[in-house]
């Protein structure tokens, strides 16, 4: 049956062609055939692009559909080709198998196009693909601004943490004292080192006043007490104990959340107050020092005078004893002025001292027997020796005399009676004792103290107890210059000296000097021969103060020496260069006229070398020292002088030469 109507179906004998219908009109005919032809060329070529496209793009989501559509146009073409053959074969039964085919194909592809629609027409168009990967850069350049931007501020958070790391330790590892104020004078940060200087936690404090730590008046009003500090210096400092202390504030005013906030620097000025007070104090002493000493040599000069004129006097009144007694009185009237002298050269540091090693035990044992014998019976004396060895190297007359004038203080200040004790030991004086007393070295001393339970002394009297002339006893019981000697006296041997006094219970002085060493020689200064020792040398005396040159002249022509005069070194050195006869040369070490007595010496030792000089003055031997000269190089005789004393000293002159030639 099927195969039957393919037959009638091919069948074509009974039918025209198509060209029949068109009166086989050539135009038309051509027109037909160029028609079909064209199409049929257009839709064979759109599946082979197909094809290329299909195989060339893996990526296409739906392919079949293009093969589909290939296998469409393909069979349209196919039927405009049978149109073309029509024209002159009648194949119409072929020519509508393929039409059936076609129709099979285009239904086929339609209906698998529409499902396919939606979502062919998901798919991002080229501008919709470039807006999107517009919009894309532009979201990665925003992340990439917001990921700089995230690093930015996590670098500057890190920034702030170390900076406020560092801020932290700078604050809380501060000397100074830092206090953070708000405009309310509310305390908001307090370092340890305001702890200390305070004596309050910051736990204790914290949102306090400002005014609990800084008193004075009230606030006016706000911030007014920060303002008020930014332009001074100075204030004083309250502690928990109730203790005040000087300061230096500092104050910084910034802004935190639109208020003001003020940052205080506090700084502890009581060591730098104490140094002024000492050293206006040492300044003190040193002006009357050297006003002590200038009047001591002034004086000395015209004790000089007296006493040798009374020993002249003396001399030549032997046949008439009633009248040899007033110049035994002069020359001892003298002798107690040349004492006040000497006092005020030890304070002015300017007595020839001769320092040797001194067992201080021993030395306190021998003025306790003195002291029994002098202080009054109701004054009981002990003493207490520290361990091991205790020798000071100090001059052992002058040494005697300060404890001695501290034992008759002693006495004076305990009127009914008391106890006194005497006590040596080693004591160091280290570097916190030197903070508060920095004109004293640090070291290993020899301490000896004298300790009374007398009245005390109140700290106004503490204060003046070295001055020259200070007194708190009554006219004519005493001078003023028995501490002021001790002073000098350890000023002048390196040493130290300290009171230590409370109204009521008593006074300890103690006096610290310079530990005796192996090198240091204990031997004793030679005592003065009973018979002055006389010459017959020629001697140049410089002295510009006529009296006392005029008393030295004739002095040191009763011992037996010839002499030649000079007012200055100017005139000692023209008589030297002039008298070859000249043995010696005795000069004032202060002179006026530009030369002084070193100096003189040093030009007349060029002159005429090896000439035995032999020095004096009220100064002793400062002025050596202040030229760097080592005090066993000259020798000294210190005014006021005995006949004994000078007659000795001019031998020790001529001995030095020639030991040193």
């Amino acid at each position: 049956m099927m195969w039957a109507y393919f037959e009638r179906l091919l069948d074509s004998s009974m039918l025209s062609p198509h060209g029949i219908c068109l009166l086989w009109e050539p135009e038309l005919i051509w027109l037909h055939v160029v028609s079909d032809a064209c199409i049929a060329l257009a839709y064979f070529s759109i599946p082979f692009a197909l094809a290329i496209l299909v195989t060339r793009r893996r990526d296409l989501r739906f392919g079949w559909v293009f093969w589909a559509f290939a296998v469409f146009i393909m069979a349209c073409g196919l039927t405009h080709v049978l149109s073309i053959y029509t024209l002159w074969v009648p194949v119409y039964g072929i020519e509508g198998l393929v039409k059936a085919a076609t129709a099979v194909a285009s239904v086929f592809t339609a209906s698998a196009l529409w499902p396919l629609l939606p979502k062919i027409l998901a798919i991002p168009s080229p501008f919709e693909l470039r807006k999107v990967q517009a919009a894309l850069e532009e979201e990665e350049i925003k992340t990439r601004d917001a990921t700089l931007l995230l690093q930015q501020v996590n670098d500057a958070q890190r920034a702030m943490r170390e900076s406020v790391a560092r801020l932290t330790a700078i604050v809380e590892t501060a000397v100074d004292g830092v206090i953070l104020f708000d405009a309310d004078d509310r305390i908001l940060l307090f370092n340890p080192a305001c702890e200390r200087l305070f004596g309050y936690q910051a736990s204790e404090v914290m949102n306090r006043k400002i005014q609990l730590l800084i008193p004075g008046e009230a606030s006016p009003g706000p911030g007014s007490r920060a303002r008020h500090f930014a332009t001074g210096g100075e204030a004083v400092g309250l502690r928990k104990d109730g203790t005040t202390f000087p300061m230096d504030l500092s104050v910084g005013q910034a802004t935190q959340d639109g208020e003001p906030i003020f940052v205080g620097i506090v700084h502890d000025v009581t060591a730098r107050k104490l140094t002024e007070q000492q050293l206006h104090q040492a300044q003190k002493m040193e002006t009357v020092g050297q006003l002590s000493g200038g009047i001591a040599h002034d004086f000395n000069n015209l004790l000089t005078v007296i006493i040798g004129n009374a020993e002249q006097l003396s001399d030549q009144l032997k046949a008439r004893p009633d009248l040899r007694r007033f110049a035994d009185d002069i020359c001892q009237s003298g002798e107690r002025g040349a004492e006040l002298t000497q006092q005020l050269l030890a304070f002015s540091r300017r007595q020839l001292l001769r320092p040797q090693a001194i067992d201080c035990r021993e030395l306190l044992e021998f003025m306790l027997k003195l002291f029994k014998r002098t202080l009054r019976e109701n004054i009981e004396i002990t003493t207490a020796f520290g361990p091991g060895t205790i020798q000071a190297f100090a001059d052992r007359t002058q040494l005697e005399s300060a404890v001695l004038n501290l034992a008759l203080n002693a006495q004076d200040a305990m009127p009914n009676g008391g106890h006194l004790t005497l006590s040596t030991e080693l004591a160091a004086i280290d570097e916190d004792y030197r903070a508060l007393h920095p004109e004293v070295a640090s070291g290993s001393y020899a301490l000896i103290s004298v300790t009374d339970d007398g009245e005390g002394m109140t700290p106004e009297v503490i204060e003046r107890a070295f001055e020259p002339f200070f007194t708190t006893k009554e006219v004519g019981k005493g001078s003023g210059l028995g501490l002021s000697m001790v002073y000098g006296f350890a000023k002048q041997s390196d040493g130290h000296v300290s009171i230590y006094s409370e109204q009521g219970f008593g006074t300890t002085v103690r006096i610290y000097l310079p530990r005796a060493g192996a090198e240091q020689s204990s031997a004793k200064a030679p005592e003065n021969e009973v018979a002055a020792p006389r010459g017959h040398e020629t001697i140049l005396i410089a002295e510009d103060d006529p009296f006392v040159r005029s008393s030295v002249i004739h002095r040191v022509e009763a011992l037996g020496y010839r002499v030649v005069a000079a007012v200055n070194g100017k005139e000692a050195l023209a008589r030297l260069r002039t008298d070859p006869g000249i043995d010696m040369l005795f000069t004032d070490i202060v002179m006026p006229g530009g030369i002084s007595g070193w100096e003189l010496a040093d030009q007349a030792r060029r002159i005429r070398p090896g000439l035995p000089v032999l020095f004096t003055s009220g100064y002793a031997l400062e002025t050596l020292v202040e030229q760097g000269r080592a005090q066993a190089q000259a020798v000294v005789l210190t005014k006021p002088y005995r006949k004994a004393e000078l007659a000795q000293r001019l031998r020790d002159a001529f001995a030095a030469v020639v030991v040193t030639s």
